[in-house]
């Protein structure tokens, strides 16, 4: 290779070197320029710093809240136990776990929802799997839950907030009350304790505990919705209603976990909701601790627990239908059945007594007098004091122990009859009774019509149930209620007993216009 070619070929190489580090400062130096003359527009898209937060001042009293949320939920989580449960099939056909008793609660169509998890579905045949909640009530292990979460168990396993996984033994159940008591083998767990359900008030901030839909160890926050909210279970008018109505949200699995007040206090056990699609809705329901604690005490004492019974249907007094008691304070629980051969029967209560005190303990309602009466054990004499026609009486009654009874329900009946008040009427022939299933010892009117908007209408009748009285007198026929409907007043009510869904209701009958 000659001079010139040598030179040219290291000329090349100077070339190749230099080549990348000018390219890279004409780069920079054009990126430069870019910066020095881009757009405003183009400057702010980069990086102008965020909004300040709000001042804590500001802000102050809901981060105390917040705060004091976390600390009762902290609290309390440690207290709520998972539970599990292997349990015979009752109910093949429709692959779901609930009990009979609670299938026939819910309806069909099961319009209030399951208290159940996931992983419901048939494993094999005559065996399924379950889940619900619980609480634990003391350190040495005894776990309160509901009746139906565990009806029909063969093997309960609770699992605590931190993993920890026991086998339970059931130490008792009461299905009238729907709930059940457990035990596990332990001395250091944590517990809640119990408030009183009848401090609270409607408003009240409320938390709820449970695992809904198997996220374990939920808690969701609202308020008391409402109290004493009665029994919706028209299949078994034995079930103490009391409830407490809260918007906490509580779905399938939350059944048995607690719900508590801003002291971290139990204040009633979740069981059920109402809602058309099985979920939450803003209507959940909880076992007020008036009933729970007493009950679960029993259950730890004795294993089972006896309720008492007097043998008479009941009814709230109302502001509309006092007058027709001479009731002036509109509160008690008046008489609507009695069975024969009942305490009841026994102790001379008559249809239209008001029961205001129970052995010198007032009752607002029919269903504080079920609670009050429910609680004491059979055999127990007590002493009512009762509103009959006005007059003041003492009626001492010894109580029965509380058996399973079966309420039939109402049907339509056939049959034409002059319209009355919005009401058509037939006479209660033993075909009708056997198609209504109608006791033999219940004799009146059957309604066959009822006309859509009328007084009868407003009034909540329907077809086929049965009119037992008018205005506190007994009527055996259609016509005995067309005449005593007749001779009421023109702007005046009148008061209907009624045979309805297999037992007696008061039903007030407000005056139809230009009537």
């Amino acid at each position: 290779m000659n001079f010139v070619t040598r030179l040219k070929a290291q000329s090349t190489k100077w070339t190749r070197r230099l080549a990348m580090p000018v390219l890279a400062l004409a780069l920079a130096a054009s990126f430069a320029t870019y910066e020095c003359v881009k757009p405003a527009a183009a400057r702010a898209a980069s990086a102008s710093p965020a909004a300040a937060p709000l001042d804590a001042d500001s802000v102050g009293a809901l981060l105390s809240l917040d705060k004091a949320m976390e600390t009762l939920a902290a609290r309390v989580t440690p207290a709520v136990v998972n539970v599990t449960v292997t349990s015979r099939t009752k109910n093949e056909a429709n692959g779901r776990q609930t009990p009979d008793d609670m299938q026939q609660f819910f309806g069909p169509q099961n319009p209030f929802g399951q208290f159940f998890g996931p992983g419901m579905q048939q494993r094999q045949p005559q065996i399924e799997h379950g889940m619900g909640s619980g609480v634990v009530i003391s350190p040495d292990g005894y776990i309160v839950t509901n009746n139906h979460v565990i009806d029909g168990a063969v093997d309960i396993r609770v699992t605590t907030s931190n993993r920890r996984v026991m086998k339970a033994k059931l130490i008792g159940a009461d299905p009238v009350t729907d709930l059940a008591v457990l035990k596990v083998n332990a001395t250091d767990l944590a517990s809640a304790p119990w408030g009183d359900s009848k401090e609270v008030r409607p408003g009240q901030t409320v938390l709820a505990f449970g695992n809904p839909f198997g996220f374990r160890f939920t808690v969701t926050r609202g308020i008391v919705s409402a109290i004493n909210r009665a029994n919706p279970d028209p299949t078994d008018r034995s079930k103490p209603g009391e409830f407490i109505q809260t918007d906490a949200a509580i779905n399938p699995g939350n059944s048995g976990g607690p719900l508590v007040d801003a002291r971290g206090q139990v204040v009633g056990i979740n069981t059920f909701l109402i809602s058309s699609s099985g979920s939450f809705s803003g209507m959940g329901f909880a076992i007020p601790t008036q009933i729970v604690r007493p009950t679960v005490e029993t259950l730890i004492r004795d294993g089972k627990v006896s309720h008492g019974r007097i043998g008479i249907g009941i009814a709230d007094v109302t502001p509309e239908n006092a007058k027709f008691f001479d009731e002036s304070s509109a509160t008690g629980g008046v008489v609507t059945q009695v069975d024969p051969d009942s305490p009841g029967a026994k102790a001379g209560l008559q249809i239209g007594d008001v029961i205001t005190e129970v052995d010198g303990q007032k009752v607002t309602d029919a269903g504080e007098l079920q609670v009050v009466v429910g609680q004491k054990q059979p055999g127990t004499k007590i002493s009512l004091t009762v509103l009959r026609n006005g007059k003041s009486m003492t009626v001492p009654v010894t109580l029965e122990e509380l058996g399973n009874h079966s309420e039939g329900t109402d049907r339509a009946g056939n049959g034409e009859g002059k319209m009355r008040w919005g009401l058509g009427l037939s006479n209660l022939t033993p075909e009708l009774r056997d198609q209504i299933q109608a006791p033999h010892d219940i004799h009146g009117a059957v309604i066959d019509q009822v006309q859509p908007g009328s007084s009868a209408d407003n009034a909540g009748l329907q077809r086929g149930d049965i009119i037992l009285e008018v205005n506190r007198h007994k009527v055996q026929s259609a016509a005995d209620v067309q005449q005593a409907l007749s001779k009421v007043a023109k702007g005046e009510d009148a008061l209907l007993l009624v045979w309805s869904n297999g037992g007696n209701t008061f039903r007030v009958l407000h005056s139809p216009e230009g009537a």
